[in-house]
């Protein structure tokens, strides 16, 4: 990161040289984080990034200088290990614990290994997750899960809840979460609304850092515009919103109470923001 005392700053990758201490960015045309760095056995680094809501394991030749974006689709792939030129990497959704999955390099073809909880997801009914593109009050997509309940019916009205990212700048992404996990929330009979509202990560440097200096502003109207697009469908019970979050999500859920105009019927908020100063000082 070039901003000291930047927590969001973008992270870089970077090769040094160790006999001319020249330094050179692999990644200046690449708005999205290098994680999880390794050097394989020839003129390749692969490393994973945060892309549009997802993890995805990318690579990049130092000759070359252009990253290239391996693996695709919903998931999250938290860590991979590469021997033999092959790959395996620990792998999630909203609707999977961590399974180890074969990456083909050629071209990020995934192949499960392991099903860990193949007897308890045979004995279960989880709900979907569907992804909308919202349009924002400043003419913008923002990408928001949906997730609905088991054996969803549209037919039917069901109660939705709007989830609040903390942070404030850390992305939604698929991930299996034993603190908020949409799987379980939804299958209390709620439609889970989880929008990467202005400020989090994966969508560019741009989107990342709006929020700062801005938290009670352009990403607050974001959640107003994910809910009130969800609350157009006629499964949704208008009478019956939510909202919740912790950490920033409850600084959220507290500044969405003062500004909602009557959209939410309930408020739940652990552990959320309300003194900055104190924060500050603490």
């Amino acid at each position: 990161q070039r901003r000291a005392g930047n927590e969001s700053d973008k992270a870089r990758l970077f090769v040094y040289d160790c006999h001319t201490a020249e330094m050179q960015d692999l990644t200046a045309d690449f708005d999205y984080n290098a994680q999880n760095v390794v050097w394989s056995g020839n003129d390749l680094i692969y490393f994973i990034a945060p892309i549009e809501a997802t993890h995805q394991i990318c690579r990049v030749a130092p000759s070359v200088g252009e990253v290239e974006v391996i693996t695709r689709g919903d998931h999250d792939i938290n860590a991979f290990t590469m021997a033999g030129g092959r790959i395996v990497a620990e792998v999630t959704t909203m609707r999977m614990a961590t399974e180890q999955f074969e990456v083909d390099p050629a071209d990020g073809k995934l192949t499960q290994l392991s099903a860990v909880n193949k007897e308890i997801y045979d004995h279960i009914c989880l709900g979907t997750v569907e992804k909308r593109w919202v349009e924002t009050t400043d003419g913008k997509r923002m990408l928001t899960w949906v997730v609905l309940p088991p054996d969803f019916d549209p037919a039917k009205k069901y109660p939705t809840l709007l989830f609040c990212e903390g942070g404030p700048q850390s992305v939604v992404s698929q991930a299996w979460s034993y603190r908020w996990n949409f799987a379980l929330m939804a299958s209390q009979g709620y439609v889970v609304v989880a929008p990467n509202r202005r400020g989090v990560p994966s969508f560019g440097q741009e989107w990342l850092e709006q929020i700062s200096g801005d938290y009670s502003g352009q990403n607050i109207r974001d959640y107003l515009s994910a809910i009130d697009d969800v609350a157009r469908e006629p499964w949704c019970d208008r009478d019956r919103l939510g909202c919740v979050g912790a950490s920033y999500g409850g600084y959220s859920v507290y500044f969405l109470a003062g500004c909602h105009q009557k959209r939410f019927k309930a408020f739940i908020a652990p552990c959320g923001i309300f003194n900055f100063e104190s924060m500050y000082g603490q």
